[in-house]
C-alpha cells in the first residue's frame, strides 16, 4: 500500500484503539477503591477528601481534591492510580476535548475529581469517547492544520496532537496496570491501604 492510500485519521486511532481494546480496556475490570487510592510509599500523592491533603496544593472543584504543587518536587512524588487517572481524565482528554472538540471547560483547578474507582472509569470511558468521537470527525486537511495557541506547541499539527495523546494515554495507563500488578505482591494483612 502506497502512503498516499493510507486512511490517515484511521491509521492515527488505531494506535491508541488496539492497545485499549486488546491490552489495556480488560486490566482495568474490577479495580477496587483500595487499589485506586493505594500509595506504596509514603508520601505520595493522590485523589483525596477535600482538606485532608498534606500536598502544598489540593485542587478540584469538588468534594475530592488532586494533590499538587507548583513547581514538581524534585523528584516528584509517587503518586496512585488515583492520582494518574485523575492526571489523564483531566490534563490529557478533559482539556483538550475542551480546547479541541467544543465540549465545556475543563481544568485540574474545577474538575470534579472521583472519590471511587467506578466514577473515575466512568469519567474515564466519557472522556474517551470524546477524544476519538472528536478525532473521527477530522478530516487529512484538518489533521495537518496547527494547533495553535491552546496547545503548548502550537506549530504542532492536530496529527502530532493525537499521537502525543495517544503516547500519553499508553504511557499512564501502563503505569496503572503495573501498579495493579505490584498491589496483591505487596499486602500483607498488617499493610493497609494508604489514602
Amino acid at each position: 500500500m502506497e502512503a498516499d492510500d493510507l486512511e490517515w485519521n484511521r491509521t492515527l486511532r488505531e494506535q491508541w484503539e488496539f492497545h485499549w481494546d486488546h491490552q489495556v480496556r480488560a486490566r482495568l475490570d474490577g479495580l477496587t477503591d483500595d487499589e485506586y487510592f493505594w500509595l506504596p510509599v509514603p508520601n505520595g500523592w493522590s485523589v483525596r477528601p477535600r482538606g485532608s491533603s498534606t500536598a502544598p496544593l489540593q485542587i478540584g472543584g469538588g468534594d475530592f481534591a488532586i494533590d499538587y504543587a507548583f513547581p514538581t518536587p524534585v523528584p516528584a512524588p509517587f503518586t496512585s492510580i488515583a492520582w494518574r487517572l485523575g492526571h489523564v481524565i483531566v490534563g490529557v482528554l478533559a482539556a483538550r476535548n475542551a480546547a479541541h472538540f467544543g465540549v465545556p471547560a475543563a481544568s485540574y483547578d474545577t474538575w470534579e475529581y472521583a472519590g471511587s474507582a467506578a466514577t473515575a472509569l466512568d469519567q474515564f470511558e466519557t472522556q474517551l469517547d470524546t477524544w476519538l468521537t472528536g478525532v473521527r470527525t477530522l478530516s487529512e486537511a484538518e489533521l495537518r492544520i496547527p494547533v495553535g495557541p491552546k496547545e503548548p506547541y502550537p506549530e504542532a499539527s492536530m496529527a502530532d496532537l493525537v499521537l502525543h495523546i495517544h503516547r500519553e494515554l499508553i504511557h499512564h495507563l501502563s503505569e496503572v496496570c503495573l501498579l495493579r500488578d505490584l498491589y496483591p505482591h505487596t499486602r500483607t494483612a498488617t499493610n493497609g491501604a494508604t489514602r
